[in-house]
C-alpha cells in the first residue's frame, strides 16, 4: 500500500501540470452544463426524439446513450449494441451536439472511434478493475479523444485515481472524473450513497482535472435528481451527467431514474449555481470570524484525541499486564449508546456520530495491541 501511494503521488504533479481544460473539447459558456441523454440507445427514433428535445436547453453540451450495458442480471436489456452508433451518430448530425458512450472493452473503442464518437466514458463497473482499464487504455493510446472515467463502485480514491493515471499514461490528456455515488448496503435516501469526501479529495489532488456529476445514479429516483443536482452545484461543481429519455415510464433500463427532456429543461433553469470568489467584503469577514471559531475548535478537537488516545495506551498496558483482552464488546456498546444520544441532544447527525467514534474506536484498538 505504501508503494502505491507512493507511486500516485509522484505522478500528480505531471497530472495536474497536464491535464487539459475543458473548454479544450467542450464549449462551456452555461453553468451547470450538461451531458443529457437516455440511459440506453433502444432504438434510432428513441434517440432522435431525445436528442432533438435535450438539444433545445442551452445547457446541454453532449448528448449521452449506452450501446453496451452491463447489467448484473443475464436476462435484462444490455444494449443494442454497435448499431446503437450509427444513431448516436444520426443524432449528432441533425443536433449538433458532441456523443459519448460508455465503453468497457478495447473492442468498443474501436467501434466508437469508427463510428465517430466525441467522448468516450468508463464506467463504475470497469473502474474497479485495473486489468481492464489498462486494456482500454492501450486502446486509446495515440488518439486524441476526451476520456471521462466514472468512479468505482465501492468508496476507494485509490482505484479511481489509478484508472485516470493509466488513461495519462496512455497520452489520453483530455480526461475528466465522474462522481456517481458508491455502492451501499446500508439503507439510504439514495440508490448510490455519493460519499461527498471522495470526490472532494480527488479535486484536492487533482484541481485541474474536470469533475463532473451524475445525480441520476446518485439519486436512483427521478424526485431526487434536482437536490442531488443542486447538492453539486453547491460543491462547486459544474457539469452534470443526467439521464433523460423521451417516454421514462417506458425506459429498458433505469427507468426510476429518468426525466423527460421538459423536465431536464424546467429543472435546470431552477437550479442556482454559486460564484467562486467571495467579493463583498462584509461577506468575507463574518466567515473569516467563523472559519476562526472552526479553526480553534479543531485544534481543540486534536489536543482531546490526543489525550484521549494517552489514557487509552495507559488502559491497554494495565491490561496487558493482567492478561485481559483489549477488545471490550459490552463496553463499546454502551459507549456508542451514549454517544449518539448525546449527539441527538446536540442536534448532530447519528450516522456522522457513528462513524466518527468507530473510526475513533478503531484507533483506540490498534494503540492497545
Amino acid at each position: 500500500m505504501l508503494v502505491l501511494c507512493l507511486t500516485m503521488t509522484d505522478k500528480l504533479p505531471k497530472l495536474n501540470s497536464d491535464i487539459a481544460d475543458i473548454s479544450a473539447w467542450v464549449d462551456i459558456d452555461k453553468v451547470p452544463w450538461v451531458i443529457a441523454g437516455p440511459c440506453s440507445a433502444e432504438s434510432a427514433e428513441q434517440v432522435m426524439a431525445t436528442a432533438v428535445e435535450v438539444a433545445k436547453s442551452p445547457n446541454v453540451k453532449v448528448f449521452r446513450a449506452g450501446a453496451w450495458k452491463p447489467r448484473t442480471r443475464p436476462d435484462t436489456f444490455e444494449g443494442v449494441g454497435v448499431e446503437a452508433l450509427e444513431w448516436l451518430k444520426q443524432a449528432k448530425e441533425r443536433t449538433g451536439l458532441l456523443t459519448t458512450t460508455e465503453v468497457a472493452t478495447p473492442r468498443h473503442v474501436e467501434l466508437c472511434l469508427e463510428k465517430g464518437v466525441d467522448i468516450l466514458w468508463i464506467g463504475a463497473r470497469t473502474t474497479v478493475n485495473p486489468f481492464a482499464v489498462q486494456e482500454i487504455a492501450h486502446a486509446v493510446k495515440g488518439v486524441d479523444i476526451p476520456v471521462m472515467v466514472k468512479n468505482p463502485v465501492n468508496p476507494e480514491l485509490g482505484l479511481w485515481l489509478g484508472a485516470i493515471e493509466r488513461l495519462f499514461g496512455a497520452g489520453i490528456s483530455k480526461l475528466a472524473a465522474i462522481h456517481r455515488g458508491f455502492s451501499s448496503y446500508a439503507e439510504t435516501d439514495y440508490r448510490n450513497r455519493p460519499n461527498w469526501v471522495i470526490p472532494i479529495e480527488l479535486k484536492r489532488r487533482l484541481p485541474r482535472l474536470p469533475l463532473i456529476c451524475d445525480p441520476s445514479h446518485i439519486a436512483g429516483e427521478r424526485s431526487l435528481v434536482e437536490r442531488v443536482s443542486q447538492m453539486a452545484l453547491d460543491f462547486g461543481i459544474t457539469g452534470l451527467m443526467i439521464e433523460s429519455h423521451i417516454d421514462p415510464q417506458q425506459a429498458l433500463s433505469d427507468s426510476k431514474q429518468q426525466i423527460t427532456p421538459l423536465e431536464l429543461s424546467e429543472m435546470l433553469d431552477r437550479l442556482k449555481a454559486r460564484g467562486v470568489e467571495i467579493t463583498d467584503p462584509e461577506v468575507r469577514e463574518r466567515i473569516s470570524q467563523f472559519r476562526a471559531e472552526i479553526s480553534r475548535a479543531d485544534s481543540n478537537i486534536i489536543r482531546d484525541l490526543a489525550d484521549r488516545m494517552k489514557a487509552v495506551e495507559g488502559i491497554g498496558r494495565i491490561k496487558r499486564d493482567h492478561n485481559i483482552p483489549v477488545l471490550q464488546l459490552n463496553r463499546w456498546e454502551h459507549l456508542l449508546d451514549d454517544h449518539l444520544a448525546q449527539a441527538a441532544e446536540a442536534g448532530l447527525d447519528a450516522q456522522f456520530i457513528k462513524a466518527l467514534f468507530e473510526t475513533i474506536h478503531a484507533q483506540a484498538v490498534r494503540r492497545q495491541l
